[in-house]
């Protein structure tokens, strides 16, 4: 459902995160301007900023704003600066409390090669040719929540543990998410060797039954990440657990050519989060040469999925690829613009389009 007034809490994150986040605010405020929509933010800091000022890295103070807020905008965390912090207080922490507090179980994650751009990814073009995939994985399970988790000086362990309505309500959302796209879900797990991935794929597979229209196809994550880099069109919507698609999401990022352009939206019953994919990257802070495009298409996902604007998301979707075709682009994907640069052309054509519209 459109709103037509929303209120974002903003956390900006550590390294590249306030460099990236502001850029794509200035985009989302000023496309939503244009289209008679408020756009209310309040800020506070999450990860290593978070430990500096407020001594743990998200406050309650924070989470409780986070629950209040219509979405919530995500930079980065993480920083070498807190590497020697006990579990608790390392920025990860803050992200992981974060996402737990908004109760946000299924994590998007879109993956597409642009018409024109494919020559950026490192694989040949007709490989990534027609590369369009949606990762669907579950965010509040498996190894990085189980319990217990314990690490001594000698010995360490985790626990992945799923329940049988955990699987049953991701796979939902990634069915639905097929049914709107080309009809086709790849469940990925390790039932060969792990428990776990037995009861995921028997879940998945009496799911299915209520989607009659959606053809599924189950994998292993080993032979799922070949597929991904040998065949990556055959992947329509990509449903999986919590680490294997956090390491998935992050090997797709090959066929766009960067992890700097990956956007992803955390969506369960309340305010979503939205983040680009990449991390802080503090080698990166303060040169200007982080790309904006994660973060940029997170405000997109943001309008559409936590505003109900499509029409808004498009526009900036559209804009992005403009820019990129034209050949603006940050070192990451062999340009030589700044991040500044590709925000402000991106900013320009997204208006560009509203006047031509209007």
């Amino acid at each position: 459902m459109a709103v037509s007034t929303a209120t974002i809490l903003v956390l900006p994150g550590d390294g590249i995160g306030p460099e990236v986040v502001r850029p794509a605010l200035t985009i989302l405020q000023s496309v939503a301007d244009a289209a008679g929509m408020v756009i209310r933010c309040e800020e506070a800091p999450i990860g290593a900023a978070a430990l500096a000022s407020d001594g743990e890295p998200v406050s309650q103070r924070t989470l409780e704003a986070a629950r209040r807020a219509d979405a919530v905008l995500l930079g980065a965390v993480g920083h070498p600066s807190a590497d020697h912090e006990l579990p608790a207080r390392r920025p990860e922490a803050g992200l992981l409390a974060l996402r737990r507090a908004l109760g946000v179980y299924a994590n998007l994650r879109p993956v597409q090669a642009l018409p024109g751009v494919d020559q950026l990814s490192p694989l040949r073009p007709e490989r990534v040719a027609g590369a369009d995939l949606l990762v669907v994985r579950e965010l509040l399970g498996g190894l990085y929540f189980g319990e217990p988790r314990v690490e001594g000086p000698d010995e360490a362990w985790n626990t992945m543990r799923y329940q049988r309505y955990e699987v049953e309500r991701i796979a939902h959302v990634a069915f639905r998410a097929a049914r709107d796209r080309r009809g086709r879900l790849l469940s990925v797990d390790k039932a060969n060797v792990l428990e776990v991935s037995r009861l995921w794929r028997r879940v998945v597979t009496n799911v299915a039954a209520e989607y009659p229209d959606v053809a599924l196809e189950h994998g292993y994550v080993d032979s799922v990440a070949m597929r991904l880099v040998l065949a990556p069109a055959s992947i329509d919507v990509l449903l999986t657990e919590n680490l294997f698609g956090d390491i998935l999401s992050d090997a797709a990022a090959v066929l766009p050519g960067s992890l700097g352009v990956l956007p992803s939206a955390s969506l369960g019953d309340g305010p979503g989060l939205f983040e680009p994919v990449h991390g802080s990257a503090p080698d990166l802070a303060g040169t200007g040469r982080a790309n904006p495009v994660g973060a940029i298409l997170s405000v997109a996902l943001l309008l559409r999925h936590g505003l109900g604007r499509d029409d808004l998301a498009r526009r900036i979707e559209e804009a992005v690829a403009v820019t990129l075709a034209e050949g603006c682009r940050t070192p990451d994907l062999g340009g030589t613009a700044d991040t500044q640069a590709v925000a402000a052309r991106v900013l320009e054509v997204a208006l560009a389009a509203e006047v031509s519209r209007g």
